[in-house]
């Protein structure tokens, strides 16, 4: 009886090159997205007999780039492979890819992604990396189990991507996560794939009970679908352990709810791998790699560890502000731009963004870049609630009105919420709170918290415009004059 301890996953990530301008072998464009179907083609990528492939230098580049990234070892020979199988996105009936058997070799092997899980770092290994040309489009009416036909769009056919294949190293769905979203912080930051555009990264998720057979389910297009997939997955295979059905290796399909099954899975033997006869093998000296290594840009790591010790943010907050580089990149224009800013404003801008804005884009699926916000309307919005004008309760409600790129000023002076700075007229109104809430100012003879009560009545009667550091200060006169301390 095998051993059912826990689950392993591994995870076969699909990045397109989207940053290259042309095919991984012809001159077809690669910007695709938005055109009509099949008119980005040509012989080759349609795979016509005799029409030849020829090796996008580029793709060479870029793919050094991300083996450097993710530390890692690179072979400096290798030569391509045909995966045979019949397919209709395929039109060739044999895909160019990468075989690390047979004398061939990945691209580069190895390599590490850390993620933190609960306070703690785990590592997460790679087996390799390597080249290969993305399959056509097949679309469906509707969902793929219930359309009634397909339809195949050749744009995409021999776009180049980079498939990053994990060691089966994480043991649940929200490892899984982590390690994805620590991932393609990393591509992003290479600057070889936009992984936001659709179809640019897609995930096939193998997932195993100990001592199983493992599903793979193909093709999830978001981090929080891999995690739902793997979530539905874990359940399914330990159901049908505990009930003593049969677990096969096979491919299953996500829907959004639930995996269904689409085939058994293939076995390597079924490829029918053998060499690309039309390509020669590709040679690369240590002089390219050490001149790209030169040229790569700063990585999500250094960064973090740049912004703990140039604006003393604390490594939760760092690591959580590089994970999407347009952030970061927003992050410091605001930073740049303003020259009294200190420690507790980089805190304030960090908060800002990790939240409200953050929420903001999240709830409308928006991207920072993607609206009108600029750094400086959130440098404004700080200066405005360190000076008393707004209180940071109001400043919350002001950031659908931000996305718009309206300035601070404006939307102060169009809301009519300034705040009330006014020693008088707050010193009114915390005497009437004292008079409301006895029972309250009780409590405060007993519990120095139970103040914050008060702070809260006299904000619901100012809907949320004291001053709160003010009101408090009035508070603590009026209630040290009733003998509370």
């Amino acid at each position: 009886m095998p051993n059912n301890d826990g689950v392993m996953i591994g995870l076969e990530i699909h990045t397109q090159l989207t940053a290259l301008k042309s095919k991984l072998f012809c001159s077809c464009s690669s910007d695709y997205r938005g055109s009509a179907p099949n008119t980005f083609t040509c012989p080759t990528c349609l795979g016509l007999p005799g029409a030849m492939p020829v090796i996008n230098k580029k793709a060479i580049e870029f793919a050094t780039r991300l083996a450097l990234a993710l530390k890692c070892d690179i072979n400096e020979r290798f030569f391509f492979f045909r995966k045979n199988y019949y397919y209709p996105d395929l039109p060739r009936g044999f895909q160019i890819t990468m075989y690390n058997k047979a004398g061939g070799k990945a691209f580069a092997d190895g390599g590490i992604v850390p993620i933190r899980i609960k306070d703690k770092v785990k590592e997460i290994k790679l087996n390799r990396i390597h080249l290969e040309e993305d399959p056509g489009r097949l679309v469906h009416e509707g969902s793929i189990s219930k359309s009634p036909y397909t339809r195949v769009d050749y744009n995409r056919s021999g776009t180049t991507l980079i498939e990053i294949v994990s060691e089966p190293d994480m043991s649940s769905p929200e490892e899984a996560r982590e390690f994805l979203k620590q991932l393609l912080a990393i591509i992003q930051y290479t600057g070889i794939c936009d992984t936001n555009l659709e179809g640019a990264f897609r995930v096939d998720a193998n997932i195993s009970v100990k001592g199983y057979e493992r599903s793979e389910v193909k093709n999830i297009n978001s981090i929080k679908e891999v995690e739902s997939a793997l979530a539905y997955e874990e359940k399914r295979q330990k159901l049908a352990i505990k009930e003593g059905r049969e677990l096969i290796q096979e491919t299953r399909h996500w829907d959004g709810q639930k995996t269904i099954g689409l085939r058994n899975k293939e076995f390597e033997a079924d490829y029918k791998y053998f060499p690309e006869q039309d390509l020669v093998p590709i040679e690369i000296d240590k002089s390219y790699i050490e001149k790209v290594e030169k040229e790569l840009p700063e990585m999500p790591k250094e960064r973090k560890e740049r912004y703990q010790k140039k604006y003393q943010l604390s490594e939760f907050d760092s690591e959580v502000l590089v994970l999407d580089k347009t952030i970061a990149d927003f992050f410091e224009e605001g930073i740049k731009s303003e020259k009294t800013f200190g420690p507790q404003e980089y805190k304030l801008y960090c908060n800002w963004l990790m939240n409200d804005i953050s929420g903001w884009l999240n709830d409308n699926n928006k991207r920072i870049n993607e609206t009108n916000l600029k750094p400086k309307q959130v440098v404004e919005l700080i200066r405005s609630i360190k000076e008393g004008k707004i209180t940071g309760k109001i400043a919350k409600t002001f950031v659908g009105e931000m996305m718009k790129g309206t300035a601070i000023s404006e939307i102060i002076k169009k809301s009519g919420k300034e705040a009330i700075s006014d020693i008088t007229v707050l010193e009114d109104i915390c005497k009437q709170v004292i008079e409301e809430n006895p029972k309250i100012v009780e409590d405060c003879r007993k519990k120095p918290k139970a103040k914050q009560g008060l702070v809260g009545k006299v904000m619901a009667k100012t809907k949320g415009q004291a001053d709160p550091k003010i009101t408090r200060e009035i508070l603590d006169k009026l209630l040290k004059e009733l003998g509370i301390n």
